[in-house]
């Protein structure tokens, strides 16, 4: 190999990557899910009448903040697999082949 060639890794994204699987907004659903459970958790820790129903329903921000950033095969988590998900069904779904030409040439008949 001669000096102008390079080697680039597959892993190349990771790197750019929080902590190699986390984007920003990633952690910044996550915070804002686990936020609001923490503040239900104290609004609710105040009543004395809570049950353990009303409980596990306060834990119910962080559980879907958590699953939405969870890592996911073939995309780079369950949010991201969702939007491609929503985009496929919204977006156009005839395709029309045109071939190999950008301009088609019709001969009047």
């Amino acid at each position: 190999m001669n000096g102008n060639q390079y080697l680039i890794p597959a892993n190349t994204k990771k790197g750019e990557l929080i902590l190699g699987i986390f984007r920003p907004i990633d952690l910044i659903i996550f915070g804002v899910g686990v936020g609001i459970t923490l503040l239900i958790l104290v609004i609710l820790s105040f009543t004395n009448s809570v049950s353990n129903t009303f409980s596990i329903v306060a834990l119910v921000p962080a559980g879907i903040a958590t699953m939405l950033v969870f890592p996911f095969p073939n995309y780079h988590n369950i949010r991201v697999a969702i939007g491609e998900l929503i985009k496929f069904f919204t977006n156009r779904q005839r395709y029309v082949w045109r071939g190999w030409c950008s301009k088609y040439e019709f001969k009047d008949k």
